[in-house]
């Protein structure tokens, strides 16, 4: 799974004109479901982001997590983040899941992280045409990825 991450002030996201998930300050979640991802990588990415220290604390020090400033959680999913430009001009997605495979990971990612973090989880709508708006706050962008836990 590849996962990049953004520190927001705010967020939402639009299908079809109308909004689907919205939230204040927190972490916009762009999620890639990649072939060969399972249990294994969901748990070790919630575990990751309910932890990551990437707010700011009392003396402007990246020291709080957005659990401990009770923030919000945008999860959109994005397959084109698993994009191979390698050969050519137009990128290959053949690293992607395909949809009967990604769906319910997708889903099991969510219910975890709503767990994890004890709160609803914001989302878009898998496979949908979405418009997403944020402000990034930092502005503060990370790339996480299961496959290189180093």
């Amino acid at each position: 799974m590849i996962a990049v991450v953004q520190r927001v002030s705010e967020a939402s996201v639009s299908i079809e004109g109308k909004i689907n998930g919205q939230i204040g300050q927190g972490l916009l979640i762009l999620l890639g479901i990649g072939e060969g991802d399972g249990q294994e990588d969901i748990e070790w990415l919630v575990g990751k982001l309910v932890n990551l220290r990437i707010f700011s604390d009392k003396d402007d020090k990246m020291n709080l997590s957005c659990k401990d400033v009770a923030g919000g959680y945008l999860v959109i999913s994005q397959f084109t983040l698993h994009a191979s430009t390698k050969k050519g001009n137009r990128p290959s997605f053949i690293q992607a899941a395909r949809p009967e495979v990604a769906i319910p990971l997708y889903q099991q990612f969510v219910d975890r992280l709503e767990a994890e973090a004890g709160r609803p989880i914001a989302t878009g709508q898998f496979g949908a045409d979405m418009k997403v708006s944020l402000v990034n706050d930092g502005p503060v962008t990370i790339h996480i990825d299961t496959q290189n836990k180093k």
